[in-house]
């Protein structure tokens, strides 16, 4: 039977193992590695789907618990699914509601059918299954597809994390015999077993038997330290298909999207440069800075001098920090589109580093310049 997802390998970094790719998808293919923008619930946050092409989008996410509650998927489905709903042709990403039933906390109940939780809209009592995740994610109609996943507390005890990876397993084998649509949309598993290495090598060993069109490490970037994060990352990316591709998923700042691309990873989402957005902050070649702060007042300077966005050829610091301070939303759209154009700028720089077999170097002198080491 035809794949919807299929990955080429197109190079190895000699200096650092990373790989250049392309993820070949029914709605185009994406150049990786890739970070990916996130549009919950159908949209990135102030942005129009022309925009997100102007700043270099290949692919954005939507999230299936969001999607789930409001307006409901067989309503997507009705408009001819997502790709129609919010007019963007490009791939699109939906995540399966784990992590967001996950982060309800005492406002869900985890059983091995599924997850009976409120909904954040109105406390009614909602249910998600591994198959009506799918049933779900089939309907709204995205290329990439997530497996429905439990995803685990940092710290949780072994028992707690070894019964919730074995679950996420099972989970998975449900979601392979639910999904349907199987030419047209790629069902990822993910990788979960916490900070735990064995673990995580019994997920990945379980998961690849499945032999799901693509991978993802899930369960990192939960607020563990640094250390921590690149010790799973570095040792669970190896254990990943190498002929398929090996998502990471929520994640967003450049130093972990760099280590990420350099551990293996081929994806990366976060909600990061939008969510900074709206806090005033933008992401520059000299790292972070946040305009709504006095200090940027009379700085008649672009955001980036660097960068070739929009924001940064039209608009000043200055006038950026007026429009935060009197809460207009020009300022917010400024700034995401800056922020996510940042960001996508980066892994093209990435893109080339790895095919000139330099990207080791080429982190060094980003890490220096961004203020990450001295």
């Amino acid at each position: 039977m035809k794949q919807a997802i299929t990955y080429e390998l197109i190079h190895e970094c000699k200096q650092t193992g990373a790989r250049r790719g392309i993820i070949h998808t029914p709605h185009g293919d994406i150049q990786t590695p890739v970070f990916m923008p996130v549009g919950t619930q159908a949209t990135v946050k102030s942005l129009s789907p022309e925009e997100l092409k102007d700043v270099n989008a290949q692919i954005i996410l939507a999230n299936t618990y969001h999607l789930f509650l409001r307006p409901g998927h067989k309503l997507v489905e009705k408009a001819g699914g997502l790709h129609k709903f919010m007019n963007w042709d490009r791939p699109i990403l939906t995540d399966s509601g784990g992590f967001q039933v996950f982060s309800l906390g005492q406002l869900r109940k985890i059983s091995e059918e599924g997850v009976e939780f409120q909904s954040h809209l109105d406390g009614s009592k909602k249910f998600l299954s591994p198959e009506k995740a799918i049933e779900v994610e089939n309907s709204l109609g995205a290329d990439i597809i997530m497996a429905f996943d439990e995803c685990c507390e940092y710290p949780s005890t072994y028992e707690y994390t070894k019964k919730s990876m074995e679950r996420t397993t099972r989970w998975a084998q449900r979601c392979k015999k639910a999904h349907k649509n199987v030419e047209n949309q790629g069902l990822f598993g993910i990788i979960q077993g916490g900070f735990y290495e064995d673990l995580r090598k019994k997920s990945a060993e379980d998961l690849i038997k499945l032999d799901f069109p693509g991978y993802a490490i899930g369960g990192i970037s939960v607020g563990e330290p640094k250390e921590k994060f690149l010790e799973i990352l570095d040792y669970t990316t190896p254990l990943m298909p190498k002929n398929k591709p090996r998502y990471l998923m929520g994640v967003g700042t450049p130093d972990y999207l760099i280590e990420a691309v350099i551990a293996g990873i081929d994806m990366c989402d976060c909600v990061l440069p939008t969510r900074v957005a709206r806090h005033g902050t933008a992401l520059t070649s000299k790292g972070k800075i946040v305009v709504r702060n006095a200090t940027y007042e009379e700085d008649f300077s672009a955001l980036d001098d660097e960068c070739d966005c929009y924001a940064c050829k039209n608009y000043t610091r200055a006038y950026i920090h007026h429009l935060i301070k009197a809460n207009e939303i020009l300022g917010i759209r400024l700034l995401s589109l800056h922020n996510i154009k940042f960001l996508t700028n980066l892994m093209d720089k990435v893109r080339i580093e790895i095919e000139n077999d330099n990207l080791g170097c080429f982190k060094n002198d980003f890490y220096h310049k961004y203020g990450y080491i001295d």
